[in-house]
């Protein structure tokens, strides 16, 4: 299907922060279509993860900016628009952080109180022989780099400060704001909108579950009821940033979780063209990948048709 003239939208204006015209968008999508969601056969889920202003635009504005990543979006709103009818529901997450955690400098000083500056990896080694020094909690501290290391098979990024709670760069892409309101309009759905990340002690790539448990948290556990949901879908199209990292996460929880019901693993359709990863993790993610195929994922396209 061609994608539809919708008003709101400028494919030049992706890459760009404006205010989304949120009640033109579902006006359009509501004068545009007529069949409600709720009669859909197959159901289509469509997936969303992180694609924020901090991982989209390009650097100064996108704090933790994947290269490609304005085109990746381009293409999933263009996918979105062209698939409004089939598209039953949208769920699109949120990396949400506050100043002081685990992964920031705030976190950590050396014996002079310097902080780590960003993209300085900590290892469990490096606390026990004074390298690096959490400023509170420190029993958890280094169970979480002993856990990390062991189970993860990683050591701490310390990252830039990005999508911080209330921060622009923490929004969706407006563009896509757009989209999901004229879905929204279009079909009578509820869009669903999946916070991740706000727990201090812990790193949080994918977004059903933290890298370490964190017990003491309500949300510090595997998100269960939001994967059943998921499985309720009959297809399920993933796409979003970065595809190394939360992405990957993210489909290594899926995939951990659903391991014995092969059935939830086949309705799974990933959107090879919306979504790259950090330069230099590409072969290992790409391998990853590869596994998931052979595990019955199936690798799609923006252009491939629905099913």
């Amino acid at each position: 299907m061609n994608m539809p003239k919708v008003a709101t939208y400028d494919p030049a204006k992706v890459g760009t922060i404006y205010e989304p015209d949120m009640q033109r968008a579902y006006e359009q999508g509501l004068a545009d279509f007529k069949a409600p969601a709720s009669a859909d056969s197959p159901r289509v889920l469509a997936w969303l993860i992180d694609v924020q202003i901090d991982f989209v635009f390009p650097a100064p504005i996108g704090r933790l900016s994947v290269p490609g990543a304005v085109d990746d979006t381009r293409r999933t709103i263009e996918w979105i628009y062209r698939n409004t009818h089939h598209i039953t529901q949208i769920a699109a997450s949120l990396d949400t952080h506050t100043p002081f955690q685990i992964f920031y400098p705030s976190w950590w000083k050396n014996s002079r109180g310097e902080r780590p500056a960003p993209f300085t990896a900590i290892s469990a080694d490096d606390v026990r022989k004074g390298v690096w020094m959490p400023i509170t909690e420190p029993a958890w501290s280094i169970r979480y780099l002993e856990e990390l290391e062991n189970v993860g098979k990683k050591q701490l990024m310390i990252w830039p400060f990005h999508c911080m709670e209330g921060s622009t760069g923490r929004a969706l892409v407006p563009a896509l704001s757009e989209a999901i309101m004229y879905h929204s309009g279009a079909r009578m759905a509820q869009p669903t909108y999946l916070t991740k990340g706000t727990i201090a002690h812990t790193e949080f790539y994918s977004v059903v579950e933290p890298e370490v448990k964190y017990p003491k948290h309500p949300d510090g556990g595997l998100n269960t009821r939001f994967l059943e949901m998921v499985a309720q879908f009959d297809l399920i199209y993933v796409a979003g940033q970065a595809r190394s990292h939360c992405v990957l996460e993210t489909m290594n929880s899926v995939m951990r979780h659903f391991a014995a019901q092969p059935e939830v693993i086949r309705k799974l359709r990933f959107l090879d063209d919306c979504t790259s990863s950090i330069p230099g993790f590409e072969k290992s993610t790409e391998a990853a990948f590869q596994r998931f195929a052979q595990q019955g994922v199936k690798m799609v396209t923006s252009n491939d048709k629905i099913g």
